[in-house]
């Protein structure tokens, strides 16, 4: 199997059945899933793949719902990856290679109780409102900064050059990472989101990220600063530091997750408002609609994918689920319901009953939804109050990513 090298997809046969084969790195799946969602809905609620080691494929809002909530069936600790994870940290092992091992997983998100609960209480603290306002004046001034260098030359990509750079360096500014190794953590990132389906590149992001990590915990370890590395550091559980492994894993989480995540919705949106001008001449002259606009982004281009590996043969509504398959918490699918969103596949700026689940459901809904929320409406706000008027410089030109996390790439756009 090889790689697309302008899309990371890798090139396989391609789907002629999406009921019984489906395949989420396919092109046509990425470029418009859709329309697949629509059909499966009606012929097939719950596909199934036996590509990437089998999977099944809910697209209905109740389904979904359930299976996230439904944590003794489907068990978050036997991995969160859509495809199955590559060995890292393992010596001796044909392939492997050596380096700091992520034993306890990136917790809170690919835990069970009782570890679940403890970590995420520890993380909460630094993404509460107080904070995530806190955050806010580094990421208003980020994205000024941002704006003046597309408006220096009328024109600019609102995806590479926008959107892909905020949530990199707030996160970075939360755990205390230079600003200038934000382009080498946007990399091992995709690495491990975008190109989870090629081995080599996945574990060049893994082992990127632990040893990075690891070499900054001991660095906290001899010096504390002001961050959250240093805050899990001095944090204690039942009485007992928490261990390394914990740390690390924690750590590594808010870089996979809200990295290539957050910048996925917040290019999405670019995109959008970029395409549809009378939404962002409404939103312009209507600033109150802004927090239901934000909301109705979040359901209309959920950028995330979420898997339930089973250990022990199962069924879900019938549907014979065999051991190690994955169940794909398909909430993008989800959030285009037309059985619970009214013209789901509209964008509906002032749409009032709007329970969208681009943050999950469950125990395991995302913890720093407060932080999403504001990055993404921090990023439209500037953009907007300096730039009201851009569009499309060619819509040929935009291309997309998929697989565990969908959003665009590349959105050339001009100052009008």
């Amino acid at each position: 199997m090889s790689n697309d090298t302008s899309t990371g997809a890798p090139i396989t046969e391609s789907v002629t059945d999406w009921a019984t084969d489906y395949d989420i790195f396919d092109p046509q799946y990425v470029a418009d899933p859709y329309g697949i969602w629509d059909e499966l809905r009606d012929a097939c609620p719950m596909a199934h793949t036996d590509r990437w080691g089998g999977s099944w494929l809910p697209t209905r809002y109740a389904d979904v719902y359930a299976i996230a909530h439904d944590i003794e069936k489907f068990p978050s600790g036997n991995g969160i990856s859509v495809v199955p994870m590559v060995p890292v940290g393992q010596e001796g092992a044909e392939g492997h290679i050596p380096a700091p091992v992520l034993t306890s997983g990136v917790p809170p998100i690919s835990a069970d109780p009782p570890l679940h609960t403890w970590t995420r209480r520890l993380v909460l603290p630094t993404m509460s409102p107080a904070r995530v306002a806190e955050y806010e004046v580094f990421t208003r001034e980020l994205c000024s900064r941002l704006v003046d260098d597309v408006l220096a030359r009328g024109e600019g990509d609102a995806a590479s050059e926008y959107a892909q750079q905020i949530p990199v360096r707030v996160i970075g500014h939360i755990l205390g990472v230079p600003e200038s190794m934000a382009g080498t953590f946007t990399e091992w990132v995709r690495d491990v989101l975008e190109f989870a389906h090629d081995p080599e590149r996945r574990r060049r992001g893994i082992v990127g990220i632990i040893e990075y990590l690891n070499e900054a915990i001991g660095e906290r370890e001899a010096t504390p600063t002001d961050d959250f590395i240093s805050e899990l550091l001095q944090s204690e559980h039942d009485g007992e530091p928490i261990t390394r492994d914990v740390v690390m894993g924690m750590c590594a989480l808010l870089l996979i997750a809200g990295i290539d995540t957050t910048w996925s919705s917040i290019g999405s949106t670019m995109w959008h408002l970029a395409a549809h001008p009378d939404d962002r001449r409404r939103l312009i002259a209507e600033p109150d609609l802004m927090p239901t606009a934000i909301e109705e982004f979040l359901r209309a281009y959920a950028p995330v994918t979420m898997a339930r590996r089973i250990i022990e043969d199962t069924d879900y509504n019938g549907c014979p689920i065999k051991a190690g398959e994955r169940i794909l918490m398909n909430f993008p699918g989800a959030n285009r319901d037309p059985e619970v969103f009214p013209d789901a596949d509209k964008v509906i700026l002032d749409r009032q009953q709007n329970r969208h689940l681009a943050f999950g459901a469950g125990i395991h809904r995302c913890a720093g939804s407060n932080l999403a929320r504001m990055e993404l409406r921090v990023a439209v706000e500037e953009w907007l109050r300096r730039i009201p008027e851009f569009d499309l410089v060619d819509p040929a030109l935009v291309t997309w990513a998929g697989g565990q996390v969908r959003g665009p790439r590349s959105i050339p756009v001009r100052v009008v």
